[in-house]
């Protein structure tokens, strides 16, 4: 039985590449979404797909709004893969870089590849939707003077020839994704993986009073927890008021409990995100 899985784009992007690679030795079958909300609406109307959501990257950041659609959707965090990202340069077959006018990729491929481009001044770069769908579009209409960034393997999947590759200007380029599950079988998931559990996800609210925030990270140290990550999102319609996302990383996992249960009284509106296994 294949195992149904919802990614942001279409295959040969680097989704669908994580997808395969966490799942690998697996029949996996990878849904196609134009947006985060879509993808997050596979996962609620079926709870037999999971998703594969962009989360974090090290040279761009925390994707932001992508926390507010897993609290708003009521999804649970299952796991999680980290991906070097790659870029390549692909066009049509017999098309020779010298013929090349324009370079079409989604921005921030584009703005990884600046050091690359900069050596092709008289070429236009076109910002699009994907990766992947960049090479698939020039395939569909036969551009024979355009060529797409985008993972490598999407090249052979759209019949396209690279050009170039490894032409992103920064090599130690990871994408941190995260693997969603619906609330009603978010349980059973962890269960069978309950050995590995060492990492967090939460999400909370602070009363307006001095040191609040200080008082949750100084229960957590005292627990020996390691705080990987914090983000602050505001909350619409409630000026100047926040919304605290960190990640826990913790060896123990009755201590872990015990944390989360002394923090709890110091929070409102405080929800664990997800409970998996942090990949290295």
């Amino acid at each position: 039985m294949k195992r149904k899985v919802a990614i942001q784009g279409i295959a040969g992007c680097n989704h669908y590449i994580a997808a395969r690679e966490y799942f690998a030795g697996e029949q996996i079958e990878t849904i196609d979404c134009d947006t985060f909300r879509q993808l997050a609406a596979c996962v609620v109307k079926d709870p037999g797909v999971l998703a594969m959501m962009a989360i974090e990257n090290t040279i761009a950041g925390s994707l932001l709004p992508n926390y507010r659609i897993i609290r708003e959707n009521d999804l649970k965090i299952v796991g999680e893969y980290k991906l070097r990202i790659s870029h390549a340069l692909v066009a049509l077959p017999g098309t020779d870089l010298h013929h090349i006018r324009e370079i079409n990729s989604h921005p921030m491929a584009l703005m990884q590849c600046a050091d690359y481009l900069d050596t092709l001044p008289h070429v236009k770069l076109v910002e699009k939707e994907d990766t992947a769908g960049s090479a698939k579009w020039i395939r569909d209409n036969r551009l024979a003077d355009h060529a797409a960034i985008c993972p490598a393997g999407a090249a052979e999947i759209y019949g396209m020839n690279i050009l170039a590759d490894g032409i992103e200007t920064n090599k130690r380029n990871f994408t941190r994704f995260l693997v969603l599950a619906n609330k009603d079988v978010a349980g059973e998931i962890c269960r069978e993986k309950e050995q590995d559990l060492n990492k967090s996800s939460l999400v909370f609210t602070l009363p307006h009073s001095p040191g609040s925030l200080s008082k949750v990270l100084s229960v957590l140290s005292f627990y020996d927890m390691n705080l990987s990550m914090i983000q602050s999102l505001p909350i619409v319609g409630k000026e100047w008021e926040y919304q605290f996302y960190i990640n826990l990383l913790f060896s123990d996992y009755l201590r872990y409990k015990q944390a989360i249960d002394a923090i709890i009284p110091l929070t409102k509106e405080f929800k664990i995100l997800g409970e998996y296994a942090e990949h290295r």
